[in-house]
C-alpha cells in the first residue's frame, strides 16, 4: 500500500527541484519499482532532510535521497532529460 508522504507540494523552482515548501517529513520505508517511477525531483537544499518526491501512479512519494536506488533513479532521469 503507498501513501502520500508530503506536506505543502508546490510547483519546483527549478526542472530538478521543488521549492522549500515542499519538505518531506515522512519518508516511504520499501524500494520503489522502476515501472512505477513516473518522475522523481529533490527537495529543496533547504529542507532539513534531503529527499526525492518520487511520482508514482498511487501518487508522489518520499524517499530519501542517500538510497542507493533513488539516487541511481534520479540521475537516470536527468540523463535522459538532457
Amino acid at each position: 500500500m503507498f501513501s502520500v508522504c508530503l506536506r505543502g507540494f508546490s510547483p519546483a523552482h527549478g526542472p530538478n527541484e521543488m521549492s522549500p515548501a515542499s519538505c518531506c517529513f515522512k519518508f516511504f520505508p520499501k524500494r520503489i519499482p522502476k515501472p512505477h517511477i513516473i518522475s522523481i525531483i529533490k527537495t529543496h537544499k533547504r529542507c532539513s532532510e534531503k529527499a526525492f518526491v518520487v511520482g508514482t501512479p498511487y501518487g508522489p512519494l518520499c524517499v530519501r535521497q542517500a538510497l542507493d536506488w533513488a539516487k541511481k533513479a534520479f540521475n537516470e532521469q536527468s540523463s535522459e532529460n538532457q
